[in-house]
């Protein structure tokens, strides 16, 4: 019974001891004041180091972790949704195309030279228009060809893997005496 007795107090006293104060592996960090002392210690011996003074690195080093900062991506958590807030609608995108190809195209006389010009301001505008939407997780393409008329046919074809539930496309042409431009925007869903 003694030997029993014995065994509780040994168990208590090593307890005791674990509990009175910080965490085990804090107190085997701190039972080592010579290694913190060592690291304190090299500190000084840079030249043109002074611990107590506000020195350029740390400045320089808080400005890199703000400019870190800066261009961090946002983390977002999983919505497990598989479809938009706001559907794209098809009649909505070709009226709002065929009003900015009206629009600019009112003034507009066709040469070999001014063609790629125009074609690139409305591919821009039709796409800057087409994002005001606001039609969420959607990627859109605007494609524009100028066809000058002279007698010829023309056959524009295009192919896609698409969701044909989601996925949409819409047409928008302007068409004078001189020439005829045809507005080609996709619409495509991204999960």
């Amino acid at each position: 019974m003694d030997k029993a007795m014995d065994k509780n107090k040994k168990r208590r006293s090593s307890t005791a001891s674990h509990h009175s104060g910080p965490s085990r592996k804090h107190s085997e960090f701190m039972g080592r004041p010579s290694q913190i002392g060592r690291h304190r210690a090299s500190s000084h011996e840079i030249p043109g180091f002074d611990p107590d003074d506000e020195s350029i690195t740390d400045m320089t080093r808080n400005e890199l972790l703000a400019f870190k900062a800066s261009f961090a991506r946002p983390k977002y958590a999983n919505t497990y949704r598989m479809e938009p807030y706001r559907k794209c609608e098809a009649h909505v995108m070709r009226k709002k195309a065929e009003e900015i190809l009206k629009s600019k195209l009112q003034d507009f006389k066709y040469a070999g030279q001014n063609g790629s010009m125009i074609c690139i301001s409305l591919t821009e505008d039709l796409l800057a228009a087409v994002k005001d939407l606001n039609y969420d997780r959607y990627k859109y393409v605007v494609q524009v060809f100028l066809v000058e008329k002279t007698g010829q046919s023309v056959n524009i074809a295009s192919r896609w893997v698409w969701d044909v539930a989601m996925d949409t496309w819409v047409q928008a042409q302007h068409e004078t005496e001189d020439f005829v431009i045809i507005a080609l925007i996709i619409a495509c869903y991204y999960e």
